[in-house]
């Protein structure tokens, strides 16, 4: 017969690891805990971040009118290697600005900023669409902040180049019904400038990538909204680069092929560069 010790203990026992096990199944709210998130000053805004994970960091950067949740599949894989800091950009998601302008270059100052800010000197960075684009920007402007970047779905040029003409087309009728609509309200104004800034950005020659010296990979899905042409062109002009065209993909290569992805990227970022497609 069990003593009255015994049986207390059992029960603390139970209740251990019936948390323990409800701490496994809950999944966490990327974009919205308290627990792992933070306000940076930066430039005149306060950014929103979460940091997860410990070891070297590696910077999370969405794409056009999103936030960090975009990762969220991917999190939980890199935060068990690195320091993952997960960012709203500026005017997105709760990173507010309230200003008219916005640019690819005022956004990849934001995270030097930021970088400073968290008292990090250099980082790894992944970026997703538009965030391709800043992991680019971020490390032609800011050369000593990035150690590796991968780069996926990015363009440099606004244009039907650049674009796959399905998906320009769809941007040419949304500015051409919209151009002339009045926006009186904050968010209608923050959503036209958030558009805006796809339909009149990049602009970045392909020879002016020469200046970004850290290893990049490259990475398009074979039916990517960014053209496979445009892709290898940016992959042509940056010194160190590697190019991954991620077969049966779309847009989304990163959530698609999930686990592909994260290993990849993964070993790129460990490996040496010369050896990576060994």
């Amino acid at each position: 017969m069990k003593s009255s010790k015994q049986i207390f203990f059992l029960l603390l026992l139970f209740q251990f690891l019936s948390k323990f096990v409800l701490c496994q199944t809950q999944k966490v709210d990327y974009g919205n805990n308290p627990a792992a998130g933070k306000y940076y000053s930066v430039r005149g805004i306060k950014m929103y971040t979460e940091v997860y994970g410990a070891g070297k960091p590696l910077l999370l950067i969405h794409g056009n009118g999103g936030s960090m949740k975009a990762f969220a599949d991917n999190i939980p894989y890199f935060s068990k290697k690195y320091k993952v800091i997960t960012v709203d950009s500026r005017a997105q998601g709760k990173t507010i600005d309230n200003n008219d302008s916005l640019s690819f270059e005022m956004m990849a100052d934001d995270f030097a900023a930021l970088l400073d800010a968290m008292h990090i000197d250099s980082t790894y960075v992944i970026g997703w669409s538009d965030g391709g684009i800043n992991a680019l920007l971020l490390a032609l402007r800011h050369p000593d902040k990035v150690i590796r970047l991968a780069s996926t779905g990015a363009n440099m040029t606004p244009d039907s180049g650049a674009l796959t003409p399905s998906t320009w087309k769809d941007e040419q009728k949304h500015y051409e019904a919209d151009k002339n609509k009045p926006r009186t309200t904050l968010k209608e104004k923050n959503d036209w400038k958030i558009f805006m800034l796809d339909w009149l950005q990049p602009n970045v020659p392909p020879e002016n990538l020469r200046g970004i010296k850290c290893p990049s990979l490259i990475i398009i899905g074979d039916h990517d909204l960014i053209t496979i042409e445009h892709t290898a062109a940016i992959y042509r002009n940056i010194p160190k680069a590697y190019l991954w065209i991620v077969p049966n993909s779309g847009h989304a290569t990163l959530k698609e092929h999930r686990d592909e992805f994260d290993n990849l990227v993964n070993k790129f970022f460990t490996q040496p560069f010369e050896r990576f497609d060994k």
